[in-house]
């Protein structure tokens, strides 16, 4: 582990990990990265480079798929979590909101906010204020709290989601492509908000997203994958102005650029 006995350990970090599925696939081989306390860190990469795997195994998600660290350690808070399943990294306070807005589209807005204050089936208990976090970050979800999920709006789910994991009160906040299918001024508010949050709340935030612009401007450290491999890291406004980035991940015209829509880049060999 990079930490000393006098430092404070990373809130988590990878040290040389290989994932591997159904003990064949290999998506992630030697990757090393860390978040530290209070951080956003920026997991970049085009679709298939192994940023959902990365966090679905900090999660536990990926156990529940098949998905198993066959080399390496992930640890979190200094401790060894590797292969730890979804039960305890929850209980570590670890909340993964995953890609595609998964609300519970036939229960209102309320009860899927509720949702959020219950761990191992049972109810968690705060103060008598326990949607006031949602609602001072979110205020529009005050007025819809009776609407059924699946009639909201994408940029209202996307809210519902954030809030829902921010009642559950995590100390660590998985991310990923919170930014997918929605309309750009949308991107830019979701965006402010989850800074805002991080700062406020002292939530650390690690952050999975093909848009590279938005993401980079929220963050503090950021890492592009390639092929389940690390293949630049360094502090965000440093990657915001290395010519690679600027080229081949956030356009030299298009202001929102993703990578889906670059066909064409031999990015490492720019670095190598």
């Amino acid at each position: 582990m990079s930490a000393t006995a006098d430092e404070e350990p990373p809130v988590v970090e990878l040290d040389n990990v290989e994932i591997v599925y159904d003990r064949t696939f290999l998506a992630v081989q030697g990757v090393s990265m860390e978040a530290e306390e209070g951080d956003i860190v920026a997991l970049l990469g085009p679709n298939g480079a192994g940023k959902s795997t990365i966090l679905k195994m900090i999660s536990g998600i990926g156990r529940s798929e098949r998905g198993e660290v066959t080399r390496g350690s992930v640890y979190f808070e200094g401790e060894d979590v590797t292969n730890a399943d979804t039960k305890e990294m929850v209980g570590r306070n670890v909340t993964h909101i995953l890609e595609g807005r998964r609300v519970f589209e036939d229960l209102t807005v309320e009860e899927n906010l509720r949702c959020g204050l219950y761990r191992d089936g049972r109810r968690i208990r705060y103060d008598n204020s326990d949607y006031e976090i949602a609602f001072e970050y979110f205020p529009q979800l005050e007025d819809l709290l009776d609407v059924e999920a699946g009639y909201t709006s994408g940029g209202e789910q996307q809210m519902l989601v954030i809030s829902r994991a921010l009642i559950h009160r995590p100390d660590l906040l998985l991310l990923d492509e919170p930014s997918l299918g929605l309309a750009p001024q949308l991107v830019v508010d979701i965006y402010e908000t989850l800074r805002k949050i991080n700062r406020e709340e002292d939530i650390t935030m690690i952050i999975a997203d093909q848009n590279a612009k938005r993401t980079l401007e929220i963050a503090d450290y950021g890492y592009v994958l390639e092929n389940g491999q690390i293949e630049l890291q360094d502090p965000a406004d440093v990657l915001m102005n290395r010519e690679e980035i600027k080229e081949f991940y956030l356009g030299t015209s298009a202001e929102e650029s993703r990578y889906s829509d670059i066909r064409h880049y031999k990015i490492r060999k720019r670095w190598k």
